[in-house]
């Protein structure tokens, strides 16, 4: 037990991995939602630098060099800024392998934890593929949204395992009524339109990656003007959200989500009207984006807590669990 206490960073990312607790698998979990959120945020560092094809190639960064080398046709800065956002993708499969053994260690096993930290790796896989995808269609608009869709479609297992890594694996018992339920499941539906409308803004709008990259042909304020109005749904939805929990009494915790995801919105909301008023400015491109993952976690926070799962089941020691060999006899 001693080892479990030490001050030693290595040691203690060794136990959180081999020898987990609910809190250290929760603390691996969080630790996955951040780095998909950073990596949303690096990508669209990537797009509003026209850093889409910094690194030309894929795998490979150009020719045959893994790492950004000298190339007269791009500059060392948008290779630098594509390279790291590759490497960014590396650091997330890490944390996702760790939080997969973390799962498998952890007793007793659940099940369901298991299968929601295996999906997170290999979401973070399939990330990758897409991204050499757009690489090679030249950042074609259909390709670069699929590569960001994936990210919150990744946030999805990433949030549930840290929320569930928290609570038991008793059924659930509705902690709200069925109308209140149904606002809540139709609030992830309209912020997952939301963020589709989103990257056709983005696929319709100036900041494609790379100076030469095609565009989708929509006409750019009919299309912004979907995916505000869809915004409005949002709101409408949330603030009906909130009443309905207010009026039946719902958890605290419940009403606190709901006003997390209401103070989001309405801080996205004053972004991307910002930013579409002031010719869409990277650094308000990239704000809008941290917002759209942020509402998306808060949504799912939302739907988790209208319902109990009881407590947490008590952790037993992987080393102490294991079968130990039986004793020699011992001569008389």
């Amino acid at each position: 037990m001693a080892e479990r206490e030490s001050s030693n960073l290595l040691i203690r990312t060794w136990n959180a991995v081999w020898r987990p607790t609910p809190g250290s698998l929760r603390l691996l979990a969080l630790i996955g939602v951040i780095g998909n959120v950073v990596i949303v945020v690096s990508g669209g560092a990537v797009r509003v630098t026209k850093s889409g094809l910094g690194c030309p190639d894929w795998p490979r960064c150009s020719g045959d060099s893994l790492v950004p080398t000298h190339d007269p046709e791009h500059h060392v800065l948008n290779m630098s800024i594509e390279f790291g956002n590759r490497l960014i993708t590396f650091v997330v499969l890490g944390v996702g392998v760790l939080v997969f053994v973390a799962a498998l260690r952890l007793r007793p096993r659940r099940r369901g934890l298991v299968w929601w930290a295996l999906a997170q790796p290999m979401s973070v896989v399939a990330q990758a593929v897409i991204g050499g995808i757009v690489v090679l269609t030249e950042l074609h608009p259909a390709a670069v949204s699929l590569h960001f869709l994936v990210s919150p479609a990744l946030l999805v297992f990433c949030v549930a395992l840290w929320i569930r890594a928290g609570e038991g694996d008793a059924p659930p018992r509705p902690l709200a009524g069925p109308w209140t339920r149904r606002l809540a499941a139709a609030l992830l539906v309209s912020c997952a339109a939301v963020l589709v409308a989103g990257t056709v803004v983005t696929g319709t709008g100036p900041h494609a990656g790379d100076a030469e990259s095609r565009r989708y042909g929509f006409d750019i304020t009919d299309v912004a003007r979907i995916h505000g109005e869809l915004a409005w749904l949002t709101i409408a939805l949330t603030v009906l959200a909130i009443v309905a929990l207010h009026r039946a009494g719902a958890p605290a915790a419940a009403r606190r989500r709901a006003h997390e995801l209401a103070g989001l919105i309405v801080l996205q909301g004053a972004v991307g009207y910002t930013q579409y008023f002031l010719g869409v400015p990277a650094g308000l491109v990239l704000l809008h984006m941290l917002g759209s993952v942020l509402m998306w976690i808060a949504a799912f926070r939302l739907f988790f807590a209208l319902r109990d799962r009881g407590p947490v089941p008590a952790t037993v020691d992987p080393a102490s669990a294991a079968p130990r060999p039986a004793e020699a006899p011992q001569p008389a």
